[in-house]
């Protein structure tokens, strides 16, 4: 079933983004007065090979265009006449360019149908962050709450320097108010950051390694810090070891095993370690302590959702306030991806831990369980992530031909159609090259 949903989830949010990616560059051929002859969410034949196992799982014909949802679910395309794309090469150009083709209008004309998709996206993610925003306000956990008992410092963070029970003053010397800053892209992905601690009175300054992200990237991780927090129980799961037992809201699990344990991260420790066991559990319920013998899941789980003893801070936000917060939440995606790319061509992390295609997409990020405030911000963000890799320079990519058209402005010398169609050509090979790849790297980290 978890399978299910993750595919679900993942082709929903694939429509969405392709059909609107698509919908941009529609839109600004229509506004600039040039044919579209398909428009195609999916593709109706073997991508890349145009024709093969050309058939449409729906397809209408309405003025020029035909409108249809394809049977090879990946992408999708619009077919603008007068264009040499994956769909077609420079012999179907061989006739003089048409008022209502392509190749007819003017290079600022094209550069904008070129970016439609780009500019599509960027609005879609932004909106969809602001939306989320307003609708949440702004929630958060102050780092002033944290340094009440301090960090929950994982193995990692422990790699590195950091202890548990570190209360983490400030970054590279700049305050921070939310917790959630401390593991941050500014943090993740940034250079020569340190962290200013307290630590048994003391003052002391932890660097942040270069190549944290390639460690976090790691499957098996832990995580890298989180609060460390003393906790009750909020809710039990039905037909659980929990149930089974009578755990109830508010009772707190003091004793494991004949340990006692008062924070979070001391329970989930020894229950991880004690997964299929029955284990003997202390739990203090008002002024009554009892003793209870579960046999905690294969997975360590008992069944029960935790209350945290921590006080977040929630602030109601207007409209304008929302934009400004989630359009900056928005774009940061982008910045992220900038800077992600930038520790793959230093070395510092491996493209096999950062890039991830359809399978890792629906594992990692969309989940086996169907949320939809979670699926909603993870779509906004693939969808600003879409935008900035059509962006690239990359032949057959919308950026490809972005600065194919800026060149033709500059110089004012049209390329050959021979040699847009090479471009085009070895563009695929690229592309192609590196979804095999991705798709392969994807495939074996989920079987192993």
């Amino acid at each position: 079933m978890e399978g299910l949903i993750m595919a679900g989830q993942l082709l929903l949010g694939l429509t969405i983004l392709v059909g609107l990616h698509e919908w941009g560059h529609f839109i600004a051929a229509r506004i600039f007065g040039i044919r579209v002859n398909k428009f195609y969410i999916f593709f109706d034949f073997l991508f890349p090979m145009p024709n093969v196992l050309n058939f449409a799982l729906w397809k209408k014909k309405k003025g020029d265009t035909e409108y249809g949802l394809g049977w090879f679910p990946m992408g999708g395309y619009v077919d603008i006449e007068g264009m040499i794309d994956e769909t077609k090469d420079s012999s179907k150009l061989a006739s003089e360019p048409q008022p209502y083709e392509f190749r007819a209008k003017p290079a600022w004309q094209r550069l904008i149908v070129m970016l439609g998709g780009i500019i599509v996206n960027v609005v879609l993610g932004i909106l969809i962050f602001w939306i989320m925003t307003f609708r949440a306000g702004d929630n958060f956990l102050s780092i002033q709450e944290v340094n009440k008992l301090g960090i929950v410092a994982y193995p990692i963070a422990e790699e590195i320097g950091l202890k548990t029970g570190d209360k983490i003053v400030n970054v590279s010397g700049k305050e921070v108010k939310d917790f959630s800053d401390l593991m941050g892209s500014d943090v993740i992905l940034g250079e020569n950051v340190y962290f200013t601690v307290m630590r048994d009175g003391e003052t002391l300054e932890i660097p942040i390694p270069n190549d944290l992200y390639e460690k976090l990237s790691d499957e098996e991780n832990e995580g890298f810090i989180s609060a460390l927090q003393t906790f009750s129980v909020a809710e039990v799961s039905p037909d659980t070891p929990a149930e089974q037992i009578g755990l109830q809201p508010k009772d707190r699990i003091v004793g494991f095993n004949d340990k006692p344990i008062q924070y979070y991260h001391e329970y989930t420790e020894l229950a991880e370690a004690n997964a299929g066991k029955e284990v003997n559990l202390k739990i203090k319920r008002g002024s009554d302590t009892l003793a209870v013998n579960p046999t905690l899941t294969e997975d360590g789980k008992l069944g029960f959702m935790s209350a945290p003893d921590l006080n977040y801070e929630h602030v109601d936000l207007g409209l304008g306030e929302s934009f400004v917060l989630g359009s900056g939440r928005a774009l940061s995606v982008i910045t992220d991806n900038i800077k992600g790319f930038k520790k793959i061509f230093s070395g510092q992390v491996s493209a096999g831990k950062a890039l991830a295609g359809p399978v890792g997409i629906a594992r990692k990020f969309y989940g086996g369980v169907w949320n939809w405030t979670r699926f909603w911000t993870i779509t906004g963000m693939l969808s600003m992530a879409l935008a900035f890799m059509n962006l690239l320079p990359i032949p057959a990519l919308d950026g490809g031909h972005a600065l194919i058209l800026l060149y033709e402005m500059i110089s004012g010398r049209t390329p050959s159609e021979k040699f847009m169609e090479r471009t085009q050509q070895i563009g695929m090979v690229i592309l192609l090259s590196l979804l095999a790849w991705i798709m392969f790297n994807d495939t074996v980290q989920a079987i192993f």
